[in-house]
């Protein structure tokens, strides 16, 4: 869905999905509920409290990755086939590393396909081959993924039932049914299932990692708005605690969490200062010309960019853009104008058609997770002079060493 440039075929393959990602649908989904408790009470929660009673440090971006990509995976192909991250660090860490040591050979492959294919038949690599074994590796991964999904396409239990790689095969059966279904063509089905689904695991992953690492760093940063955030907590039932019993383990309805307005304002205003994906998002222009900012006549397929980095910080709207102020975004301390105008100008997910189609999984992960944290201060240090043993800091030390190599 992510690299289909046609509108056409990106709005029949989003509303393949749409329902699955709805607010109303997740909120009431006895599914994510599961998910939301098992990855809380039996991973995360049991790890921070182990490095409490230890005083040890947590690398805490390291931690979010795993976390989100628990979590993201267990509803795309069930609980019981998803990953564990969490308590599996050396693997986590392992995919990571080639995950992420191929970033700063991305724009090759994205801007330049020609020019790789050119230079790679003259004996000369703008990509190194660890990348393509880096590739490969990953392939196997999420195709291993998507095979224990389709083994458990009949379950209705929620622990296993895959509820998006289940929805997306039904929606792709249905659309070729007037198609031979040839050997060849169900190969197919499954690599486009495949690659959907790699899409749709690591955007989510690792833009929520992101975007909670910040807020847990802002909460430790502003201990008054902690307070007020513990104090409005205090409101949900069952009460958030930990250790619990197996009993008593259950979570407060998500609707519920979700209509705190402070809560919700302190996610907002960490996607608005620090959104995950800060760069441009190319748009590609319709056919025959269209005007955009001011600017008439701009011929089709031009490719456009917009970037939530500059939307976040326009000061007429968001005074005083480089700061934290949650409460930029509560009713009765700022005008009904005011909101409208902020939220019109907020773009952490997009808009329109090409609106990020988990966007509702992402903000209900954020609100499920957040209360359940406490923030001690935190301090952020520069990486290159720290000693690392393992995380994300050293993937970037990893990265940065690539660099100098190549």
């Amino acid at each position: 869905m992510f690299t289909m440039i046609s509108s056409k075929p990106h709005s029949v393959r989003k509303r393949m999905l749409s329902n699955i990602y709805s607010k109303s649908y997740l909120q009431s989904s006895p599914h994510m509920r599961l998910i939301s408790e098992s990855i809380l009470f039996d991973r995360l929660l049991p790890i921070i409290q182990e490095a409490v009673s230890s005083d040890a440090p947590i690398e805490v971006h390291d931690l979010n990755q795993g976390l989100t990509i628990d979590f993201v995976s267990a509803y795309l192909f069930g609980l019981a086939n998803g990953t564990n991250w969490l308590q599996d660090a050396p693997f986590r860490r392992r995919v990571l590393h080639y995950y992420q040591g191929r970033k700063p050979y991305e724009f090759y492959h994205q801007e330049v396909p020609n020019l790789v294919s050119w230079t790679k038949s003259l004996g000369i690599r703008l990509i190194p081959r660890w990348c393509d074994e880096a590739n490969e590796m990953l392939d196997a991964w999420c195709l291993d993924l998507c095979d224990k999904a389709e083994q458990c396409l009949q379950s209705t239990e929620v622990s296993v039932e895959p509820v998006v790689y289940k929805q997306l095969q039904q929606a792709m059966i249905k659309q070729s049914s007037q198609k031979e279904n040839t050997d060849e063509s169900l190969k197919q089905q499954r690599l486009d299932i495949a690659c959907e689904l790699y899409d749709q695991l690591t955007a989510g992953f690792e833009t929520s990692a992101v975007a909670l690492t910040y807020l847990f760093w802002e909460l430790s940063r502003h201990p008054d708005v902690q307070e007020e955030l513990r104090a409005e907590l205090l409101t949900l039932e069952p009460k958030i605690l930990f250790p619990r019993s197996s009993a008593s383990r259950g979570l407060p309805q998500a609707k519920a969490v979700d209509s705190l307005p402070l809560l919700e304002a302190i996610v907002t205003e960490t996607l608005r200062l620090h959104a995950p994906i800060p760069g441009i998002q190319p748009r590609v222009t319709p056919y025959p010309s269209c005007t955009l900012a001011g600017y008439s006549d701009i011929p089709a397929n031009i490719r456009v960019n917009a970037q939530a980095y500059s939307l976040h910080r326009n000061p007429d709207v968001y005074p005083d853009p480089e700061t934290w102020q949650p409460k930029r975004w509560l009713k009765g301390v700022n005008s009904d104008s005011d909101l409208e105008e902020r939220r019109r100008w907020f773009w952490a997910f997009g808009s329109g058609g090409r609106m990020c189609v988990g966007s509702n999984l992402a903000l209900q992960g954020k609100l499920t997770i957040v209360p359940h944290i406490e923030f001690p201060q935190a301090d952020i240090f520069d990486y290159r002079n720290q000693t690392s043993n393992g995380g994300h800091l050293q993937q970037l030390q990893d990265v940065h060493r690539r660099r100098r190599q190549h």
